[in-house]
């Protein structure tokens, strides 16, 4: 699972002469996060996905260093600094601070008030966080639920003791999303491996179905091999088929191979896996939710697919 990224280096604007900031920003060395701070300008051919993110991150460490008010960098932006995947990027950088803003406070910056213990402290990358259990509670609290699921499995696959979120939320038992937030860390899950793994699992259970298991071990002909996730009472498998799967680049999961090798891998696996008798079935982004769903209960028993029930505190995505 993704770890805190390497530290690069940032430049704050009054740690400067104006006269070398404006050089490097005109010979490209450099380039603006926010006002005031800058960074080395990122090598050409970075995946757009990855640079975004890193700038998100650059940011939050911007706002880290640079805010007077001695903040709490927290919610969406302390995951990114402790390396957990999102769903969505943040458009802001949030903080926790015991005061509210005031009306000639940055834009580019969402205040929590608060206080932040030292126990729920941690320094990530040079700035003060919100420790990690403490960021994937704030994080179920404030977010969509299936954002607030995405966290909560990496958190998991990290090593966070669901009994730990749970200590923080009590805290708060009746505060706003205490409800949903319980519930959907009750969902959660370490054997998801990616944001859209989680994703993936979100749609089925919205729907009623019995809880998937995840990384489904089996043994096949061409050795021991694992699927994203399925039923194996049912003999149904599901995996999400991405593109990082095939790409030869940079962030390709096979850099170094041939795509066309990978893919003919990836049938011969499959193949593998139907004749011990499971069906697997494969999920792209592109497919709809409803789509998926439909795939998926065709393949269900009839008498489950005829009891199932909505999750009215998992909404549609």
């Amino acid at each position: 699972m993704p770890r805190p990224e390497p530290e690069h280096p940032l430049h704050l604007a009054h740690e400067h002469l104006p006269d070398v900031v404006r050089r490097h920003l005109a010979d490209g060395a450099w380039e603006r996060v926010r006002r005031g701070a800058y960074r080395d300008a990122p090598p050409p051919g970075v995946p757009p996905v990855v640079a975004a993110r890193t700038l998100a991150v650059d940011r939050a460490r911007a706002v880290g260093r640079g805010l007077r008010c001695d903040p709490v960098v927290s919610h969406a932006s302390a995951a990114l600094l402790h390396g957990l995947p999102l769903w969505e990027l943040p458009a802001t950088t949030h903080v926790v601070q015991p005061y509210r803003r005031s009306g000639s406070a940055a834009r580019d910056v969402t205040r929590h008030v608060g206080e932040v213990g030292a126990e729920d402290r941690a320094t990530v990358l040079g700035v003060t966080t919100t420790s990690l259990v403490r960021t994937v509670a704030d994080c179920l609290r404030t977010m969509p639920a299936l954002d607030g699921l995405v966290v909560a499995d990496a958190a998991l696959a990290r090593g966070v003791r669901r009994s730990d979120v749970t200590a923080v939320l009590d805290r708060r038992p009746g505060g706003r999303g205490s409800r949903r937030s319980r519930h959907v860390l009750a969902l959660a899950d370490p054997g998801a491996e990616s944001a859209r793994e989680t994703w993936l699992r979100y749609v089925l259970l919205r729907t009623g179905l019995p809880r998937p298991e995840t990384q489904v071990p089996l043994r096949t002909e061409v050795g021991p091999v694992r699927a994203d996730l399925g039923w194996p009472r049912w003999r149904l498998l599901l995996e999400f088929d991405g593109l990082l799967k095939y790409r030869t680049g940079p962030g390709g999961v096979a850099p170094h191979e041939d795509p066309g090798r990978v893919l003919v891998r990836e049938k011969l696996r499959q193949e593998a896996i139907e004749r011990t008798g499971h069906r697997l079935l494969r999920v792209t982004a592109r497919d709809r939710p409803s789509d998926v769903v439909a795939r998926v209960l065709r393949h269900v028993p009839v008498d489950v697919v005829r009891g199932l029930r909505p999750d009215p505190r998992l909404p549609p995505v």
